[in-house]
């Protein structure tokens, strides 16, 4: 009873819902709704409009949405706009990925991350590299609009400011 037949939803399929399975689910068609499996394959012409939650996912087409899972791959034709939350993960010289990507012990049972995300804010503002503070002039003669630069500090990076 443990090896179960994957559920496999055929390209020409169009559905407008919900996705729960257990086991494997391989996806060809285009699902606007949130999909959730034990295993999910989404294949090159596929599309997903909603979250994806799922142990493993391999990824060749489209998804809209954010990603949960364990293990992540996303293939050379994957075309992804959303975060991913994951244990694991791969990705293929040729992926498309727009958003961010965290790692997470159990991605699974990690809600949508607002804890993460206030957890994070104050770890970009207390970087282990502070900016540093302007160097001291040492002589008064020196002009106010020059102070004396390391060699870290770049022409091109002070006109940037």
């Amino acid at each position: 009873m443990k090896s179960k037949a994957p559920s496999i939803l055929s390209s020409d399929l169009v559905l407008n819902g919900s996705i729960v399975a257990e086991g494997e689910v391989q996806l060809d068609g285009s699902v606007e709704g949130d999909v959730r499996a034990g295993s999910l394959t989404i294949g090159e012409e596929a599309s997903v409009n909603g979250e994806v939650i799922a142990d493993t996912v391999v990824i060749r087409g489209r998804v809209t949405g954010s990603i949960r899972a364990r293990q992540v791959q996303l293939a050379s034709t994957a075309r992804i706009e959303g975060d991913i939350v994951h244990s694991a993960l791969s990705v293929e010289s040729g992926a498309f990925f727009d958003g961010h990507c965290r790692h997470a012990s159990d991605p699974l049972s990690d809600r949508t991350s607002s804890p993460a995300k206030s957890s994070g804010a104050p770890s970009q503002s207390t970087s282990p590299a502070p900016a540093r503070p302007a160097a001291p002039t040492s002589s008064p003669s020196s002009s106010s609009s020059t102070t004396s630069q390391s060699p870290l500090d770049m022409p091109t990076a002070k006109s940037a400011n």
